[in-house]
């Protein structure tokens, strides 16, 4: 049987007609332009070590003498051979170009060709075509659409890319914090997520918004095209057992409240038809599967809390309850929390990480069919890209793993890792058409501090110390960072197997506070947050990297909102 990929258009807007067929539209036009090109890829034979298939380009603008369609694999697919086409590859990124008898493509016109590959693990589909440079989308074909093409849009139907040809909600809470702030209008415009990290937060907490208040504005921005609103669900029992900042309102046993009083009511708001028009992302249950797997047992880094909840199975029970219900509505998208990098990127933690995550997400009634993809660096600040050294580097004779900074990880940055942990997602049982997203709202790490190139070469530490952009003390250190800055913008499907880059994280609010301050919303002291502190060994017993006189999580922190956009990278203009 093969299998049919429809190309996410990264810089045009899809939209679909009566008939689904995918029309772009250039963002800021009035009218529908026409599709500049059509990409169909199809496996045709897929033995499990190696596959063959077959490609039809369709030039839909002006006639070319000759062409170029490139792709990139999220996994590690290599190209043996072709034919009807001259296909390269460096790395993931694969080229294929018209031999001499095949050159004039014709408006209209299409030209077709193939190879073999192999591969290991997963076979994901490529999410991203070009012709000539040109974003395409592509051509479901006679087959009809593949396992993991959207097909038809509207109401009752998922799409593959949530974020393809859709706005993205501002929430206007968070955006009068930030237009209010000294230069603060520059961003106030961008989407964030939308935290219910508390039962209260559901009808709104102190006057605040609400989520139905959030979802009927949400209505409003979204007029007549697509509009993404993206929810943090964030209220397990025994909440974040390794980090006392963030810790919530249930205790470790209240699994039933958990289910009876926080997503019951929010799966019933979600499943209101006045909101069948959105497109609902859900952001589930930040950094709480991975502890545990890190942070119990005999691990120096494991803490009691984690150690009961890992014995009474409430994390798992309440993800796997939180993507069953709320996985019911159509028009719903379930993201996993998958941690970063810097946390689940060794060798001991990477698949461990996956089979615990697969465990929560078939269990309560769950399925894989209820989660549409993962999200990594959710309100955490690892470097999305670290362009002056790779993990397969060696310097003084001695490889990069063996750095103080990188530690024997197998990633040094959040790219790498999510398309490498989304490869051992597929393996471990989820379905191939899942996506990543990234949170890059704090991981841009410019200003003066960011290297303009590698570190010197006279050991292996000087090496990555001159030459990492990630300027944090170590890698373990997660609370109000000093030195960093805002990342990329968040945009539609910027990398293979990526989703989208998005700031679920609202910049400006802080990650806990520098010192104790009693509340009312179950948020313990953490020393992480405290500047003076000197570190455990999730740290590497190093100073924490913290700013000072921070408030209490969630609470608006004005010193650490300025340092983001000073340090921004990109550059704010």
């Amino acid at each position: 049987m093969s299998r049919s990929r429809t190309a996410i258009l990264a810089a045009l807007a899809l939209v679909a007609g009566a008939s689904g067929t995918a029309l772009a539209v250039v963002p800021g036009d009035a009218g529908i332009a026409a599709v500049p090109c059509t990409v169909d890829y199809k496996v045709q034979n897929d033995w499990g070590t190696g596959f063959t298939a077959s490609v039809t380009v369709t030039n839909n603008s002006a006639a070319k003498s000759s062409w170029a369609v490139k792709w990139s694999y999220a996994g590690n697919q290599k190209v043996t051979n072709g034919w009807n086409a001259k296909v390269t590859q460096s790395g993931t990124a694969v080229t294929a170009a018209n031999e001499s008898y095949n050159g004039t493509l014709a408006t209209g016109g299409s030209a077709s060709f193939g190879f073999q590959g192999t591969y290991s693990g997963s076979n994901a589909l490529p999410a991203t075509f070009t012709l000539d440079g040109v974003t395409c989308n592509v051509d479901g074909g006679p087959t009809g659409p593949g396992p993991t093409d959207p097909g038809p849009t509207g109401p009752g139907t998922k799409v593959d890319n949530p974020y393809a040809g859709a706005k993205v909600y501002v929430n206007p809470e968070w955006s009068a914090k930030a237009a209010a702030e000294p230069g603060g209008s520059r961003i106030s415009n961008q989407p964030t997520g939308v935290w219910l990290d508390r039962t209260a937060a559901i009808n709104g907490v102190n006057g605040g918004m609400g989520l139905r208040d959030h979802l009927d504005a949400a209505l409003t921005q979204k007029g007549s095209g697509e509009l993404v609103v993206q929810l943090v669900i964030y209220n397990l029992p025994g909440r974040d057992c390794a980090a006392l900042a963030s810790n919530g309102e249930l205790g470790p046993t209240e699994i039933d409240k958990y289910k009876t009083q926080y997503i019951d009511p929010i799966a019933a708001i979600l499943a209101d038809s006045k909101y069948a028009g959105l497109r609902i992302v859900n952001t589930i249950e930040i950094d709480s599967l991975p502890n545990l797997v890190t942070n119990t047992g005999s691990r120096p880094t494991a803490t009691p809390q984690c150690d009961v909840m890992k014995a009474n199975g409430n994390y798992q029970k309440g993800v796997g309850y939180a993507l069953n219900k709320l996985g019911d509505a159509p028009n719903v998208y379930n993201y996993i929390d998958a941690g970063h990098h810097g946390w689940i990127g060794w060798d001991d933690n990477f698949a461990a990480s996956a089979a615990i995550m697969k465990e929560a997400a078939t269990t309560e009634g769950a399925t894989v069919n209820d989660v549409h993809g993962f999200i990594t660096n959710t309100a955490n600040y690892s470097a999305l890209k670290e362009n002056n050294f790779t993990i397969n580097d060696s310097v003084a004779g001695k490889s990069v793993r063996e750095s103080k900074w990188v530690d024997w990880n197998r990633y040094v940055d959040e790219l790498s890792f999510a398309q490498g942990f989304r490869n051992q997602l597929v393996t471990t049982g989820f379905n191939s058409g899942i996506g990543m997203l990234i949170d890059t709202s704090r991981n841009g790490w410019g200003g003066t501090a960011r290297p303009a190139g590698p570190g010197a070469t006279t050991s292996v530490d000087t090496y990555i110390d001159g030459g990492r952009y990630d300027r944090r003390i170590h890698i373990g250190n997660w609370c109000n960072q000093a030195g960093a800055g805002l990342g990329e913008r968040p945009q539609a499907a910027p990398a293979a197997g990526i989703d989208a880059y998005v700031w679920i994280k609202p910049p400006g609010e802080s990650d806990g506070s520098s010192s104790a301050i009693p509340n009312d919303e179950g948020k313990g002291f953490d020393r992480m947050c405290d500047p003076t502190y000197t570190g455990n060994p999730r740290n590497g017993n190093n100073l924490s990297g913290a700013l000072p006189n921070a408030p209490v999580s969630g609470h608006w922190f004005s010193a650490q909102f300025q340092q983001l956009m000073q340090n921004a990278y990109p550059p704010l203009p």
